[in-house]
């Protein structure tokens, strides 16, 4: 038998002759709406085919030795730069008081003037180098022994040499009245003139990625054996003073551009409800709190969990993971590597520092303790575990091609069965009309 009858004989798509072959109005028009219909279902299948989507994972967080970036924004209305002071600690034993690097205060004018900017300084504001003196004048300490960053080793040429040697052994400093320094440099009377003012805290400080605080108080801190201490004279002088507050924005980690979180919001909504959440919200943006008294404190307690955008292709991406990179940048769309930021839940909590029932809130049965510091305390946790965010295609190549064959020869085959409906249905239509 020749080649060409064998592969004959299996052929799954026999033909018809030309001659019996009847071609119709409604098949035309059956043809031209499921080739309409391909074309409509091809178009979704490629659109389906090029979406992005966002898988989220929880795996345990294997980084070690890594730092955090905490930014921040806070005003004070009714407290002077003068006073404040931030300091940083953690359970890795790092101790960083007055924090002077990163972040500026912002003086701003009394609250019933608005509290517009004045000036804008690094945290260290009172700060004189004493360049005029002669050089080799050597001030006195006022007993207390010489503080070992003074800017002249064993000497206190400055008003804030004299309170660093105060503040290492634990004595109050006041206004610095009688002290030779401090009246050259017109101490007293700064804080004089910045009374009425406030304070805006703005900036970012790098931290270890563990457990630890950061919190704003009144006056110069120091640490006296195992107690982290804070002069408070300055502070309870003045009735006026409390620390009533308001959080334009708290950020752990980097900052995201508009587009890059717009982008973001676009993919997680290809994902449906069960996507990847937003984690640039952060919760205490905008958070307004309020002290009628000098002796109050506000404490923060936040959950942080560490949270890694993988977009498509970031691993081809050179220098990739260099979370240290990405310290004090802002993400913009130019950047095409893995994004390390964290997500961050938070709990508050207030109260007088005189102690005594909780009676303004109406919790009469609790009961506060006496004693601590007033200021804003914000204390974290790092979470064991890490969300991480993966974008990929929600569908194959090989998908798409499947589903684009689904798409033609499911098509055809109904359009078949209906063409062969109407088809059928007119002939005896035809055939009932004339008999």
């Amino acid at each position: 038998m020749p080649a060409k009858s064998r592969f004959g004989r299996l052929d799954a798509f026999t033909k018809t002759v030309e001659d019996a072959r009847v071609r119709t109005t409604s098949g035309g028009i059956v043809t031209i709406g499921s080739l309409l219909v391909i074309l409509w279902l091809t178009w979704g299948e490629w659109a389906d085919y090029r979406k992005v989507s966002v898988r989220p994972e929880l795996v345990v967080d294997k980084g070690r030795g890594e730092k955090m970036e905490i930014s921040m924004n806070i005003t004070f209305p009714r407290m002077p730069c003068e006073l404040l002071t931030l300091d940083v600690m953690d359970v890795s034993g790092e101790l960083q008081m007055g924090v002077s690097h990163g972040v500026n205060k912002v003086r701003l004018s009394p609250e019933s003037e608005g509290s517009l900017a004045i000036e804008t300084k690094a945290l260290d504001l009172h700060k004189d180098e004493a360049s005029h003196l002669d050089p080799n004048y050597c001030g006195e300490c006022y007993g207390a022994p010489p503080a070992s960053d003074a800017q002249k080793p064993g000497c206190c040429n400055t008003c804030d040499d004299v309170r660093n040697a105060y503040a290492s052994i634990s004595w109050s400093f006041g206004r610095g009245e009688g002290v030779e320094q401090c009246e050259r440099e017109h101490y007293a009377e700064h804080l004089d003139a910045q009374r009425k003012e406030g304070c805006r805290l703005e900036g970012s400080i790098k931290v270890n990625k563990v457990i630890g605080n950061f919190h704003i108080a009144p006056g110069k801190s120091f640490s006296n054996g195992n107690m982290h201490v804070h002069d408070l004279e300055n502070y309870f002088k003045d009735e006026s003073h409390t620390f009533t507050h308001k959080i334009h924005h708290l950020r752990f980690g980097p900052q995201l551009s508009d587009a890059v979180i717009a982008d973001m919001q676009q993919k997680h909504a290809n994902t449906g409800p069960a996507g990847w959440t937003n984690h640039h919200i952060n919760p205490l943006d905008n958070t307004e709190q309020h002290a009628t008294e000098k002796a109050f404190n506000f404490m923060y307690f936040v959950k942080v969990v560490s949270t890694a955008y993988l977009p498509l292709g970031w691993e081809n991406i050179s220098g990739r993971g260099r979370h240290d990179e990405m310290l004090g940048a802002t993400i913009d769309t130019n950047y095409k590597g893995s994004i390390e930021t964290h997500q961050y839940s938070v709990t508050s909590h207030k109260r007088n520092l005189a102690g005594g029932p909780d009676e303004e809130d109406g919790h009469k049965e609790r009961i506060h303790a006496r004693g601590g510091i007033p200021g804003v305390f914000f204390s974290y946790d790092i979470s064991p575990m890490k969300v991480i965010n993966r974008e990929e295609r929600a569908k194959s190549f090989s998908g798409f091609l499947v589903g684009l064959c689904a798409v033609v020869g499911g098509t055809l085959t109904v359009a078949s069965a209906v063409d062969r409906m109407l088809y059928e249905g007119a002939n005896r239509i035809k055939k009932m009309h004339s008999s």
